[in-house]
């Protein structure tokens, strides 16, 4: 490492980079970025639908002064989180923000927040304004955010391609971390995955994934859920997408069109609508983590439910409302219609209808529009975070079972077959929409309410900071201690943590979900 002016320059596997330090070297809050670094090469050419290859050596001193290319394209239109595009074909990169890229050997290393974008896996972008590791390495955290392939570039069935190739992509990225952390001031043995919506998918695929363990030490998952596509409903979509474009299902095929022509497909083929609302709610994303019986071999709850990512602390938990503002905008407009013939509609079964109302009395009180949100935001998110729990309660069950067979055997045991979970929901309402929905915990998590980019459009004017620095505070407890700071979820109490103001805890948080399990 070398130090200049406003410059500091670091050496890694493939050759050396030049960051920008943001403040006064040496100064309290001063931080580095480094932006941009190739961690495989362009996915173009014969390289489009492989698997990635690691960055090849290069000469010189790479400047990582901007973000790199992005694989969104164009303008993603109206986004909860500003997620922009940038072009250009070097979209396999990622950002490192760190507070000591001079730290010495006699340095303690920093532990490392690890975080994956969402966007349903078909958007996103890690050069948001908002994942700036800014507040994490004032408080002695280094940050990577990743970029990595979407849509059907990334995670669609093509004949002859290999699977899963955003989740490669992952993979990629942690290896690069695990192998180069340690010269921007990072521990490689204390990296936190860290993500949001599909971003919070995917660190609980990670989670769940055999060939991924030695690559993380804990898991945040910030309104996570896991598509576990099946392998037939992966190459059914790919047929069908190649049909619609008029080519083979093969590399060769969807390689003579262009990304914004299979892009345009995609998106027409995946578009929500009334239409395509329930099987969306039954069936999940068509494109996504894949069942591919390689590098995914299960569905991720039954891999945590046999003790996979056992010995791996996590903290998981969903915002009240997530998907409520679907219905918001129609709100006056739904007030007429029976809240039972919308719940019906969007397939809640009719035996559960009065439990699950009286569960939800307060929410229901507020209307159509509302009780219908709720629903949503249920069956899509809060009942998959218990199915979660319930799993890897199980799988832990597993893992100590099978650590006490070999202690039995006279076998030495791993030191911690059970690691804690802990679990919140974040309550605070937008001044925008009136309820806590999807997105809206991601600035609060970053500690970035003072952004001027987008930030009154999703909280409105004045969000709380105190929020923000007890929901910020958790998470910088978690990643450098392996600890929140609440009470485990654990029987019979699950306790859980309710951020808003004031910010408090709960014995079964996630109660009013019950009727639906």
């Amino acid at each position: 490492m070398t130090g200049n002016g406003a410059f500091v320059e670091v050496d890694v596997a493939a050759g050396r980079v030049r960051g920008a330090w943001r403040g006064e070297p040496g100064a309290a809050g001063a931080s580095a970025a480094f932006l941009g670094i190739p961690f495989a090469e362009a996915p173009v050419g014969e390289l489009r639908f492989a698997a990635p290859v690691p960055k090849a050596p290069w000469a010189g001193v790479l400047d990582a002064l901007e973000h790199g290319p992005t694989p969104q394209r164009g303008d993603p239109g109206i986004t909860l989180i500003p997620e922009p595009s940038i072009p250009g074909d070097a979209t396999l990169n990622l950002n490192v923000f760190t507070p000591s890229p001079d730290a010495g050997e006699e340095s303690p290393a920093l532990p490392v927040l690890v975080w994956i974008h969402g966007g349903g896996f078909v958007s996103g972008s890690a050069a948001s304004p908002w994942y700036d590791g800014r507040a994490f390495t004032r408080d002695g955290v280094v940050v990577v955010t990743v970029s990595y392939r979407l849509g059907f570039d990334g995670f669609g069935w093509i004949e002859d391609a290999p699977s899963n190739r955003g989740v490669r992509d992952w993979l990629l990225a942690l290896e690069w971390v695990r192998e180069n952390i340690i010269a921007f001031g990072g521990d490689p043995d204390r990296v936190t995955l860290a993500g949001q919506s599909a971003g919070g998918g995917a660190v609980q695929t990670l989670l769940g994934m055999n060939a991924a363990q030695h690559l993380f030490h804990s898991v945040y998952s910030i309104s996570g859920v896991t598509t576990d596509v099946t392998h037939e409903r992966s190459e059914t979509f790919g047929r069908e997408l190649a049909a619609v474009l008029g080519v083979e299902p093969t590399r060769v095929g969807f390689s003579t069109l262009s990304e914004e022509r299979i892009h345009e497909a995609e998106k027409e083929a995946t578009a929500m609508t009334p239409a395509t609302l329930p099987s969306l709610l039954e069936h999940g994303l068509p494109l996504g983590p894949t069942i591919d019986g390689e590098l995914i071999l299960r569905p991720t709850d039954e891999s945590l439910a046999a003790g996979v990512g056992a010995d791996k602390p996590l903290v998981l938990g969903t915002t009240d409302d997530e998907f409520s503002m679907v219905f918001a905008q129609n709100a006056r407009k739904m007030r007429m219609i029976p809240k039972s013939f919308l719940l019906r509609k969007l397939g809640m079964p009719k035996q559960t209808m009065k439990p699950y109302l009286a569960a939800n009395a307060e929410v229901a009180s507020r209307g159509t529009a509302r009780i219908g949100g709720r629903f949503l935001t249920d069956r899509m998110f809060r009942t998959a975070l218990l199915r979660t729990v319930s799993a890897r309660q199980d799988g832990q069950r597993v893992a100590a079972d099978a650590a006490q067979a070999a202690m039995d055997r006279g076998v030495s045991a791993a030191a911690r077959s059970e690691a804690p979970t802990w679990v919140y929901r974040f309550s605070w309402p937008s001044g925008v929409f009136g309820f806590a929905q999807h997105c809206l915990d991601v600035p609060f998590f970053f500690d970035c309410l003072g952004s001027p980019i987008g930030m009154d459009a999703l909280t409105g004017p004045n969000p709380p900071q105190e929020l923000a620095d007890d929901v910020h505070a958790a998470a910088v407890a978690f990643i450098a201690g392996g600890d929140p700071g609440w009470e485990q979820y654990t029987e019979p109490g699950r306790s859980t943590q309710i951020f808003d103001t004031p910010t408090s805890q709960v014995a079964y948080g996630y109660r009013s979900v019950r009727p639906l399990l």
